[in-house]
């Protein structure tokens, strides 16, 4: 029995330690890549020619996912081509819920769901790079493109009668809509086929933050400022002043893959 075990322990043995060597062997070809890459970069030779990521975003008045193809042309520069779709809110939306009936909360006045859809070019300068594969690129961006203000309409359930009932701002229930008695909001599918579109611009700059440079896998985080302008003012909610010109900043968290 002894030798049965004294066998099981020298295989087990054998095994751990050809599995470390196999790792130690893996992480020294892949430090001698990373230094090869580091020193082609140093000569010129881009490391890294396209890249593909999504991201998601907290702005200051909303949220937003969006998703990035880029293209080097250069060492220190790259072209991204971004398609962006965020949610704004007014500052001073309230979300309300009824007490006395189970239903979808409610924000008083609001009239539009406001869904910015940007699509844009934005140039990548790179500002400095560390040279190992745990060091932190920093780039700058800068750009802008289209921006596509989609509104739909705010919907409230009102009791009419006997009857419940949805209604929206600037419609023959408008009264209903303010006065009520308002019994819940609405429901994720109202408002879609009553939708509008408002054109406008926006310009868009930022500071990235690449963590591990020199792998394949993206991780990164950017924060900026975004100003954008629309062809008619956004209505959002009542009593609030309805704005042509939105200037925000943000945070956003990036994955991706770089080839």
């Amino acid at each position: 029995m002894r030798k049965i075990f004294f066998i099981i322990f020298i295989i087990s043995f054998s095994f751990s330690t050809s599995a470390q060597q196999s790792k130690k062997q893996r992480q020294k070809e892949k430090r001698a890549r990373i230094n090869n890459m580091i020193k082609e970069e140093e000569e010129g030779v881009i490391a890294y020619k396209s890249s593909f990521l999504f991201g998601a975003k907290l702005i200051n008045d909303g949220y937003g996912i969006f998703f990035e193809l880029g293209h080097a042309s250069s060492v220190k520069k790259a072209t991204l081509y971004q398609l962006e779709i965020s949610e704004r809110k007014a500052i001073k939306e309230d979300k309300q819920s009824n007490a006395f009936i189970n239903s979808a909360p409610f924000i008083y006045g609001k009239e539009n769901f406001f869904y910015p859809v940007k699509l844009g070019i934005m140039q990548q300068i790179l500002l400095g790079n560390k040279s190992n594969k745990n060091g932190v690129s920093v780039t700058a961006n800068y750009g802008g493109g289209l921006s596509m203000a989609l509104l739909r309409p705010y919907y409230v359930q009102v009791q009419k009668g006997n009857d419940y009932v949805y209604v929206k701002y600037n419609s023959p229930d408008s009264a209903l809509f303010l006065n009520g008695p308002i019994i819940g909001g609405p429901t994720f599918s109202k408002g879609w086929s009553d939708m509008t579109v408002t054109p406008g611009l926006y310009a868009k700059t930022a500071l990235r933050f690449d963590y591990g440079s020199y792998n394949e896998i993206i991780s990164a985080i950017e924060v900026g400022i975004t100003g954008e302008y629309y062809t008619k003012k956004i209505p959002i909610l009542l009593q609030t002043p309805e704005k042509q010109f939105f200037f925000s900043g943000y945070v956003s968290i990036l994955f991706g893959k770089r080839k």
